[in-house]
């Protein structure tokens, strides 16, 4: 029997049995990991809490023999507690979760680089300070980064040309120039490639600063672009609500509400 010891973030739980689960694990020296935790289902378990979804925990695992089994379990971040509250933040969560499962298919081969983009894109959700979709987009962007999968945005994807480019073409991989633009390609606004570029390398003043109809413009071409590269349909990915960032969304509500105590001292003046 061999124990070892590492931090992980909980993908994914199945049920085994009457009480055991099956965790899927993306820890940050072995990669993936699908091992059962035992008795968690039960009212009296020790750790049934801390081998959810959005977990970061400390965690130690025997080598079974076709699974692995968790014996002891630490919470290092309970990212979940601030993102299940919120539909947006959970589903954009869910699609963050999904694309590191699909990533890391290999179970036991080290992914260093895509385990560390799960737990900050997961950092910033939970911390609430920026708008989910912009953060699961950031995600995606650098996800297909780590997989070779980056769209072209400043140059063109066939031909390398300097750009900026007017077209984008999934198959093709990304901006195309004029000469090499497929048939079919789409013409994004002039803003929505380079606030990709934005997301992409962290330039959030930039990429906060572009409106909501570029922000969807660019979550469509990113989705489209990992889904093309993926070869499959990931299901959480159109349940993410892609709404009005919420500091916009406030500041409306705050409108509204001025806008009521006024109505309400009008009538009480008259």
């Amino acid at each position: 029997m061999s124990l070892y010891r590492d931090t992980a973030v909980v993908l994914r739980v199945q049920k085994l049995g009457e009480a055991d689960r099956i965790i899927t694990l993306l820890t940050r020296r072995y990669g993936k990991v699908r091992a059962v935790a035992k008795g968690v289902r039960r009212t009296t378990s020790r750790f049934g809490a801390r081998v959810e979804p959005f977990c970061h925990v400390d965690v130690q695992l025997y080598t079974g023999r076709t699974l692995d089994v968790i014996t002891q379990v630490q919470t290092v971040d309970a990212f979940g507690a601030h993102i299940v509250d919120d539909y947006q933040r959970y589903t954009a969560g869910c699609a963050v979760l999904e694309t590191v499962d699909r990533l890391a298919a290999e179970e036991g081969e080290p992914v260093l680089r895509l385990y560390l983009l799960a737990i900050g894109a997961l950092r910033a959700l939970a911390g609430r300070e920026r708008d989910s979709s912009q953060v699961l987009d950031a995600f995606l962007l650098r996800a297909m980064s780590f997989a070779g999968w980056a769209p072209a945005l400043a140059e063109c994807a066939r031909c390398g040309e300097p750009g900026p480019h007017a077209a984008f073409n999934v198959q093709a991989g990304g901006a195309v120039c004029v000469r090499c633009r497929p048939a079919g390609s789409v013409r994004p606004s002039v803003h929505t490639l380079p606030l990709m570029e934005s997301l992409l390398h962290g330039d959030w003043p930039d990429a906060e600063a572009a409106t909501n109809s570029i922000r969807r413009e660019a979550s469509g071409l990113i989705a489209a672009h990992l889904q093309w590269h993926m070869e499959r349909q990931l299901r959480s990915l159109p349940l993410v609500e892609r709404t009005v960032p919420e500091l916009i969304r406030e500041r409306a509500a705050d409108v509204a509400l001025a806008a009521t105590t006024e109505d309400g001292a009008g009538q009480a003046l008259n």
